[in-house]
């Protein structure tokens, strides 16, 4: 396209916005828009016009320096979908956002009058960490269709399904007895060997005799629904279920394009269209997880060095390596073994070149391992939000339940459904799994994300709840050298494994 006929486009798109520009300004924005081809030229204009209306306008006359800000802008957008590709984010890095009950929305903390979160935490920071917990479980359980009001002037069958959310305090100040009422609160225990159900407003002793458990791990410091009738001073539960699962999909519907996950991306990746074809079209893009890898153990080095071997000719996208990386803790001596064991595999990955040159490797130490506990990283691949958690929770959870599963064989679903009703990776009581208070938000898996990595000593499995694909890969050794492959092009998850020779 001729300058003439670019020039008259480009002043003509501005003034379609009630905008004028400047003739220095007019000069330089047809030198850049010179080389983008006219396939591209009307999008490319668009997207300069919405940086410049980003901007804190004085006048609808458009300056040199405001043009030169939003062509930055528009570039540096480009180049972030190239950037954006594959990310590994610490628990460090996660957005930390209140959700504010006045407005609805979830506010970043820089724009809250919360202080900077310390390792050292405040006693408040405790209480913070629970009333968050709390705060984010209600707002969507009052979304979800059981808990919304029938809409004034509908059928009266409509109202039928629908419950009302009381307050321990609302039952605390009934001097009759209340019947069929749901509560929202967390599972504790006050006095030894009594359960009372605690929320912002109160506590109130539970009588569980005759309680039916739904599906779930009911552990202390879990947030339920429960379901009974309140009388002298007991709440007599009948019935306990936790707060709805609510997919990815339809939180983003209520809070837009918010980054909650973290990363460079200044809005969720799941919004970025680029990405998902990049995403798509790499159908060779795999993860390859393997959990206890015994670095000190001839057979699982040999297991790897086969792994390898196959995975020569088409390497993988990422290598995902859960600890522990040793068979025994080995007391005072374990860093220096442990640094000489990582240079071994280190040896092992370079006699590979093309895995060297091609994967990435994401090291996730175990309970065991030498260093500061468990480690929590997220990683943004494409369009896909991925957690690894390495802890020993399955066990863990079951040994802290108010009542087991009456069925063993279902485990793993009844704790996939826990962490995902929770919003939260470790629900237990402090005591028994220690958070850092003020940093208890790098824990939480809401909004859903794509796909959580349990790598944990249970055996494995691979199970998807609302959309998110929850896979515990075993422990290597022990599980006859079993491993787990994740092709997040049509997400999907394989069940892999070594034999002997």
């Amino acid at each position: 396209m001729d300058a003439r006929r670019l020039k008259t486009k480009v002043i003509a798109g501005f003034k379609m916005r009630g905008l004028m520009l400047r003739p220095e300004a007019s000069r330089y924005l047809i030198e850049v828009l010179e080389s983008v081809s006219e396939v591209e030229l009307d999008d490319v204009i668009e997207r300069i016009l919405d940086a410049v209306e980003k901007q804190p306008l004085s006048s609808s006359m458009i300056e040199l320096s405001v043009a030169e800000t939003a062509v930055q802008d528009c570039s540096q957008s480009c180049d972030e979908t190239i950037d954006n590709v594959f990310n590994i984010i610490g628990a460090f890095d996660v957005p930390r956002f209140i959700y504010s009950i006045e407005r609805k929305k979830f506010i970043p903390i820089s724009m809250t009058s919360h202080p900077a979160p310390s390792l050292c935490g405040q006693a408040r920071d405790k209480a913070e960490l629970f009333r968050e917990r709390y705060t984010i479980l209600q707002q969507r359980t009052h979304r979800h269709e059981i808990f919304t009001p029938p809409v004034i002037g509908s059928a009266p069958d409509e109202g039928r399904n629908k419950f009302q959310l009381k307050t321990v305090e609302a039952l605390l100040g009934s001097t009759a007895k209340l019947g069929e009422v749901i509560v929202l609160g967390m599972i504790t225990q006050l006095k030894e060997g009594k359960f009372f159900l605690e929320d912002l407003t109160g506590s109130v002793q539970l009588n569980l005799s005759k309680a039916q458990f739904h599906s779930g791990l009911y552990t202390e410091s879990c947030f339920v629904l429960a379901e009974g009738w309140y009388e002298d001073s007991v709440f007599n539960v009948s019935a306990f279920g936790f707060p709805p699962v609510e997919p990815s999909c339809t939180t983003r519907a209520y809070y837009g394009n918010v980054n909650f996950f973290g990363g460079p991306s200044t809005t969720t990746v799941k919004a970025s269209a680029k990405l998902k074809q990049l995403e798509e079209e790499n159908e060779d893009a795999m993860f390859v997880i393997v959990s206890d890898l015994w670095l000190d153990s001839v057979e699982v080095l040999e297991k790897i060095q086969t792994m390898f071997s196959g995975y020569s000719a088409m390497p993988p996208t990422c290598f995902i390596f859960c600890g522990n990386f040793s068979s025994a803790p080995y007391g005072k001596n374990q860093v220096k073994s442990l640094k000489e064991l990582l240079k071994a595999l280190a040896d092992l990955i370079c006699e590979h070149p093309s895995i060297h040159n091609n994967s990435r490797f994401v090291f996730v130490p175990g309970p065991e391992d030498p260093g500061p506990s468990t480690i929590l990283p997220r990683i943004q691949y494409c369009s896909q939000e991925m957690v690894v958690i390495r802890e020993d929770l399955v066990n863990k959870m079951c040994r802290n339940c108010v009542r087991l599963p009456s069925s063993n064989l279902d485990i793993p679903n009844h704790f996939v459904k826990t962490i995902l009703a929770q919003g939260h990776l470790t629900p237990l009581p402090l005591y028994v799994s220690p958070v850092y208070w003020s940093y208890d938000y790098a824990l939480r898996v809401y909004p859903v994300p794509d796909l959580i990595i349990f790598a944990d000593k249970y055996d494995p499995f691979s199970i998807s709840n609302s959309d998110c694909l929850c896979i515990n890969p075993g422990s290597f050794p022990r599980s006859g050298f079993s491993f787990k492959v994740y092709y997040p092009s049509n997400r999907t998850v394989e069940d892999s494994k070594l034999h002997g020779l």
